[in-house]
């Protein structure tokens, strides 16, 4: 019989000593007995850590890829600052040449992406630099458009107003351009499929179909007053509805640096075969993106992706060994595309199961989401003896998190906590490891005193590490680490050599 090796990511399950507004202490009594029985220590999860910036908090992909890479994987926006910091993101070249044709042709300049100081799917530094970039290149004033999503989930619901007032700020010393049209992000940054969202965003950006403002002053007050948060803004047109939309031949920089919820609007936008919704009027911009979005993507990239070599999924790969991803739709993504370090393709062994996420409008609706799925597939390969290796994501405590609501996220935590004791119990029968961790906070910081609102937001928090196996009582270990130091613990628990790119150390021994 196989003993197999799980390792099992609670995504947004963090570790906070006060119990105040925190589902993770309300309603886990299954995960906090393996804490008594099993080693354990807390990762940090965010800023230099995790390759982030000073103070940023982590997210799913930066976590995967940090889990999966067995290093400290310096974040595309690093990269980007750093570059802002030199000089050279003004020298891009997929930047500068989309600029330089629309000043020769006199077509306008779209920018779209999340305006949000979160730091996880974009930053207001380089929707600024791509002002500034925009300007000296000879852009017209009124030839640039900004097309603004609004965030909400990795910020406090309502601090909309003050991330569109900067990028007005940011538009009158650069000199050029306006904000164009405002959406939140629910409509905007689906990665599910739900077209009917996707759509409502396409036919705003193409056909200028939405509420109307004057400003985006105006825009964000309407929506707050009609008691709607900054993630579920409706599509607003900024201004006359017949001016700055995105046209044939116009040029369009998607800014966001994390690709997976830019992909769909992106797919609308330049895809020729699309079955997500009929486009009543179809357009052929040229799009320049941020960062990779897709390996199909015909787009010029202003950052594209730095190969990773020697990640862990790699090394089981190459010891003959077999291994299964499992996810539900949410976090699938994460566990293939960002754990094997941005690469798309199956490594030969691999096998992969998506458990299709539930359709439902706010996963407060259901926060028990699709855990039982992924729990009973864990169960069923476990039974047939077929794997080795597996990597698993719980999408609850992050997804039911970002709604901000008490008892919906302590119903999430109490689902995955059950499906915890199944899947620990059975491996135990089996002779086999579960490494429980996760990515980064959420669940366990629900309200946030400092602005009297709903805490939607990944936290800054460290993340527990547990090793659940019967020959791993009373080991020893180091009691703080980070996300790298997992993969270098399961090679060594593996008996397996770490790949020469790996700085994580192991936590055990």
């Amino acid at each position: 019989m196989t003993q197999p090796l799980l390792l099992v990511i609670l995504d947004g399950w963090g570790h906070r000593a006060e119990t105040e507004s925190n589902a993770i202490a309300a309603n886990a009594p299954y995960f906090h007995d393996l804490l008594g029985r099993y080693p354990h220590a807390l990762l940090s999860t965010c800023g230099r850590e995790v390759g982030l910036p000073t103070g940023v908090m982590g997210n799913s992909e930066v976590g995967h890829l940090n889990l999966g890479a067995g290093r400290v994987v310096n974040q595309d926006v690093t990269r980007i600052n750093a570059a802002i910091e030199d000089g050279s993101f003004a020298q891009c070249g997929a930047f500068v040449q989309l600029i330089d044709r629309l000043v020769r042709e006199g077509k306008p300049l779209h920018l779209l992406g999340l305006v949000s100081d979160a730091g996880v799917h974009a930053s207001d530094l380089h929707l600024r630099h791509l002002l500034l970039l925009a300007a000296a290149r000879g852009m017209p004033a009124d030839a640039v458009f900004v097309h603004a999503i609004t965030d909400g989930r990795d910020t406090p619901p309502r601090s909309g107003p003050e991330h569109l007032a900067r990028v007005e700020a940011d538009l009158a010393a650069a000199g050029v351009g306006r904000i164009a049209s405002v959406v939140g992000r629910y409509w905007c940054m689906d990665r599910d499929k739900r077209w009917e969202r996707v759509e409502r965003a396409y036919d705003l950006l193409v056909q200028g179909i939405g509420a109307c403002a004057n400003n985006a002053a105006q825009a964000i007050s309407d929506s707050h007053a009609a008691d709607v948060g900054d993630e579920f803004v409706e599509p607003v047109v900024i201004g006359p509805p017949d001016q700055g939309r995105i046209e044939d031949g116009s040029g369009l920089i998607v800014f966001n640096y994390r690709s997976d919820r830019v992909r769909e609007i992106c797919d609308a936008l330049h895809a020729e075969a699309f079955e997500g919704f009929e486009r009543k009027r179809r357009v052929q911009p040229e799009i320049v993106t941020m960062t990779r979005y897709r390996e199909d993507f015909p787009f010029a990239v202003g950052f594209p992706p730095v190969s990773l070599e020697g990640l862990f999924p790699e090394l089981v790969s190459q010891a003959g060994l077999r291994q299964k991803r499992i996810a539900e739709t949410e976090k699938y993504a994460h566990v293939t595309f960002f754990f094997s370090g941005g690469e798309e393709a199956p490594y030969p062994g691999e096998e992969r199961i998506l458990i299709p996420s539930p359709k439902v409008a706010t996963y407060d609706l259901q926060p028990e989401m699709s855990a039982q799925g992924v729990t009973d597939a864990i169960c069923k390969s476990l039974a047939e003896d077929e794997t080795d290796v597996y990597i698993i994501n719980f999408a609850n405590a992050d997804m039911v998190g970002h709604t901000g609501d008490f008892d919906a996220a302590s119903a999430a935590v109490g689902k995955v906590d059950a499906c915890l004791k199944t899947i620990v119990e059975e491996v135990r029968k089996r002779g086999g490891t579960t490494v429980i961790t996760a990515d980064h906070g959420n669940s366990e910081q629900l309200w946030d005193p400092t602005t009297g609102q709903p805490h939607t937001a990944h936290t800054l928090n460290p993340v527990p590490v547990v090793f659940c196996g019967d020959a791993l009582v009373g080991s020893q270990i180091r009691e703080r680490g980070v996300l790298a130091d997992v993969a270098p613990t399961l090679l060594g628990l593996m008996g397996m050599d770490l790949s020469a790119g790996m700085d994580g150390k192991s936590l055990l021994g």
